[in-house]
């Protein structure tokens, strides 16, 4: 035998974090690569900022 145990387990506490940080991170890639107006409408400052963030990464945007 090698030596090595069972399956090793992620702990809670790491588990968790991720399943906040993922989602949270997807929302901003979203907001920042896909949105046109659909969510930032509500604000010319917000669309103005997602807009500078798609020319930042190097995404076209028009």
């Amino acid at each position: 035998m090698s030596g090595l145990s069972g399956p090793t387990t992620i702990p809670l506490p790491r588990l968790r974090l991720w399943l906040l940080a993922v989602p949270v991170l997807l929302l901003i890639a979203y907001l920042v690569l896909m949105d046109n107006g659909a969510v930032s409408q509500s604000g010319a400052f917000l669309h103005e900022l997602m807009h500078d963030g798609r020319h930042l990464l190097g995404v076209p945007c028009h």
